[in-house]
């Protein structure tokens, strides 16, 4: 079983890459997933923040989980109730 020695954003590159024991690298292209899965530029800011502040957590969720609708979630504007 390969081990996970670092992850992280390459700004040269624009990729978060995983990097493992046995010498093999996952390199996700940020752009190309940003161009893909984000409607509006409050679904890129809550992408580029994970990158830039938690890079295992991006890659967990673009390789394992549904971006689209992680986003969906956390960019959500609540609905104000005036008629209270």
């Amino acid at each position: 079983m390969k081990k996970l020695i670092s992850c992280e954003f390459n700004i040269d590159t624009a990729c978060v890459e995983l990097k493992y024991s046995d010498g093999s690298m996952i390199s996700i292209n940020c752009t190309a997933v940003e161009d893909e899965v984000a409607n509006s530029r409050f679904q890129r800011s809550e992408l580029d923040w994970l990158i830039h502040n938690d890079p295992l957590s991006y890659a967990e969720l673009i390789l394992n989980g549904d971006p689209e609708e992680y986003l969906r979630t956390v960019t959500e504007a609540p609905q104000l109730d005036f008629d209270s």
